[in-house]
C-alpha cells in the first residue's frame, strides 16, 4: 500500500482513539468504521487505475508512430492518413485522473446550477414585471372619467402615453401572470443546430410553462470576468412546430425531451443577422428538469407521447440507412465525414448550406458509399419536406451517418469552446498547435514516440479536414470527433479522448 495512504490511516485511527476515549464512544467508532470504509474504497480505486494504465500500455499499438507514418499497408482499407487519426482512440486506454475528474465535475456542475438559478430569477422579474405593467385593470376608473373630462391635474399626462412602472400599480390584478401560475414551468437547457461556431456555443435555457404552453428562450452571457447577464433569445409566446410531422401545431409537454428539435421561423424574432440565412431556426434540447417533468405529466391529464405511423416508417428507413453506412465506415469515419463536410463547403457556391438532390448523390459516389435507390427517395422525401428540392448538407450528414448523443456532443463543445475563447467562430491553427497536449497518450508514455509526433499527427489529420489550413471552424472541429465518435462504443472512452488532451 502507498505511504501517504498508510499515513492518512494512522492518522484517522490515531484521531478516532483519542476522541472516542474522551466521551461519545459509539459515535466515534461509527465515525471510524465509515472512515476505514473510504479508505479501503480509494485503495481499491487506486489500485484499479494503475492495473488499466498498464493494460493501456500492452494493448496499444506496439509499432511507433514513425512505424505509422511510414508504413502504408492497405489492410482494413486504411491509408496512412487514416491511421494517423486512429492514434487519437489510444486516449482511450488512458482513463482521466478519477478525483481531478470529480472535483472539476463538482465545480463546473456547481457554476452551472448558479448560471440556472440566475437566468429562472431573470424570467421570473421579467414576466411578472411585465404582466403587471401592462394589465389593462391598473388603469383605474377614476383615471378614466377624469382623462374623459378634462380633470387629470397639470402635468399628468394621459393614460395611453404615460409611462407606467412597477412601483405605481395601484390595483390588485386579476388577467396578470402570477408567480405562482409561472412557477409551474419546465426547464430545458438547449443549443442551436448550426455551423457557425459562434452560434453553435451560444448557452441557451428555455422554459416551458404549463399554465398557457408557452415557452421562452433565454441566453446566459459573460462579459469579462465577472459581469453576467441573462437576455431574452426568444420572446415568450405559443409556438408552433416549422417542420416535421407535427407542422403548425402548438409546441406541448410530449415535444420536450433530450433530442428533440424545436423549430422556429427566423424571421419571427429579433435575431443576429447570421440566422438570417436559413428560414428556420433549429434549437436542440440537450437537458430537461426531470423532477419538473415528472410533476407536470402527474398534474397533466392530457399528456400523451403521440407516435404516428408515418413517423415510425421514417425511423425505420434513417436507422436502416445509418446501419449499413456506419459499418462500412466503422474504421474510416474521420476520413470520409471531414471529406464529405469539406467536399459540400466546396460546392456551395451559395455559401446557404443548401445543396440539390444531384449534388448529394455525386457526394456519396465520390467517396464510395452506396445506398439503394428506393432508400434514398424515401430519405429525401423525409428531409425535403418543404418540397425545395434542395436540404441541409448538415441535416442530410446526420441523417445518413447519425450523430453523436448529446454526452459527448456537449464535451466537443466544451473543448471547442476553452479554446475559442474569445467567441469568434474559428481558432488559428497556431492556437491549436498550443493548446493540444500529447503528454498522456500511451505511446508517449510508453517512450514509443515523442509528444511532437503525436500532436503533429493530431494536426495534419485535423488540418486535411479544413478549407483554410490556417484556421480551423466549429463544424470542421466537430466534424472531426464526429468521424472518430463513430468507431468508440462507450462514452466515457469517447470522453477520454477529449480530457487527455485538451484538459476539459
Amino acid at each position: 500500500m502507498p505511504s501517504r495512504f498508510i499515513f492518512r490511516l494512522a492518522n484517522i485511527i490515531t484521531n478516532a482513539i483519542c476522541t472516542a476515549s474522551s466521551g461519545s464512544t459509539d459515535r466515534y467508532k461509527l465515525k471510524y468504521r465509515q472512515y476505514e470504509a473510504d479508505m479501503k474504497e480509494e485503495y481499491k480505486q487506486y489500485s484499479q487505475r494503475i492495473a488499466e494504465k498498464k493494460k493501456g500500455h500492452l494493448q496499444c499499438p506496439e509499432a511507433s508512430i514513425k512505424g505509422t507514418q511510414l508504413e502504408d499497408g492497405h489492410s482494413d482499407d486504411l491509408t496512412a492518413l487514416g491511421k494517423k487519426a486512429l492514434l487519437q482512440q489510444c486516449f482511450t486506454s488512458k482513463p482521466y485522473n478519477m478525483q481531478h475528474n470529480i472535483r472539476k465535475s463538482e465545480a463546473e456542475d456547481v457554476a452551472a446550477e448558479r448560471r440556472k438559478q440566475a437566468v429562472v430569477e431573470q424570467v421570473m422579474v421579467d414576466q411578472l414585471s411585465r404582466a403587471v405593467i401592462s394589465d389593462p385593470e391598473q388603469s383605474t376608473r377614476a383615471d378614466v372619467c377624469k382623462e374623459a373630462h378634462g380633470l387629470l391635474g397639470f402635468g399628468t399626462a394621459p393614460m395611453r402615453v404615460r409611462k407606467r412602472t412597477l412601483h405605481e400599480t395601484k390595483i390588485r390584478t386579476k388577467s396578470g401572470l402570477t408567480e405562482n401560475m409561472l412557477s409551474n414551468k419546465l426547464r430545458f437547457d438547449s443549443r442551436i443546430i448550426s455551423r457557425n461556431g459562434r452560434d453553435a456555443c451560444r448557452e441557451l435555457i428555455g422554459f416551458f410553462f404549463a399554465c398557457d404552453r408557452s415557452l421562452t428562450v433565454y441566453e446566459f452571457r459573460q462579459f469579462g470576468k465577472n459581469r453576467t447577464n441573462a437576455l431574452p433569445f426568444i420572446q415568450k409566446g405559443v409556438y408552433q412546430h416549422q417542420r416535421g410531422q407535427k407542422k403548425g401545431k402548438a409546441y406541448d409537454l410530449s415535444d420536450f425531451y433530450i433530442g428533440a428539435n424545436l423549430t422556429f421561423r427566423s424571421f419571427d424574432h429579433n435575431l443576429p443577422e447570421s440566422f438570417k440565412q436559413n428560414p428556420v431556426l433549429t434549437l436542440r434540447v440537450i437537458s430537461i428538469d426531470e423532477a419538473a417533468m415528472d410533476f407536470l405529466k402527474a398534474a397533466s391529464m392530457e399528456f400523451k407521447q403521440e407516435c404516428s405511423k408515418q413517423v415510425v416508417d421514417n425511423s425505420k428507413v434513417v436507422k436502416k440507412i445509418q446501419g449499413v453506412l456506419r459499418k462500412t465506415i466503422s474504421k474510416r469515419g474521420v476520413r470520409v465525414i471531414t471529406g464529405l463536410g469539406k467536399y459540400f463547403r466546396h460546392i456551395d457556391k451559395n455559401r446557404n448550406g443548401f445543396l440539390s438532390q444531384a449534388d448529394f448523390k455525386e457526394a456519396l459516389k465520390v467517396f464510395h458509399l452506396e445506398i439503394p435507390e428506393g432508400d434514398f427517395e424515401s430519405l429525401w422525401l423525409i428531409l425535403d419536406d418543404s418540397k425545395s428540392d434542395k436540404v441541409d448538407y448538415g441535416e442530410f450528414t446526420r441523417a445518413v451517418f447519425g450523430e453523436m448523443n448529446e454526452y459527448r456532443k456537449a464535451f466537443v463543445r466544451k473543448a471547442y469552446m476553452k479554446l475559442d475563447f474569445n467567441k469568434t467562430g474559428s481558432v488559428p491553427m497556431v492556437d491549436i498547435r498550443k493548446c493540444y497536449c500529447a503528454k498522456k497518450h500511451p505511446l508517449v508514455l510508453a517512450g514509443k514516440a515523442t509528444e511532437e509526433e503525436i500532436k503533429s499527427s493530431f494536426l495534419e489529420t485535423l488540418g486535411e479536414s479544413c478549407s483554410n489550413p490556417n484556421e480551423v471552424s466549429y463544424s470542421e472541429f466537430e466534424d472531426y470527433y464526429e468521424g472518430l465518435s463513430i468507431g468508440i462504443m462507450d462514452d466515457e472512452d469517447f470522453v477520454n479522448i477529449l480530457r487527455n488532451p485538451w484538459g476539459i
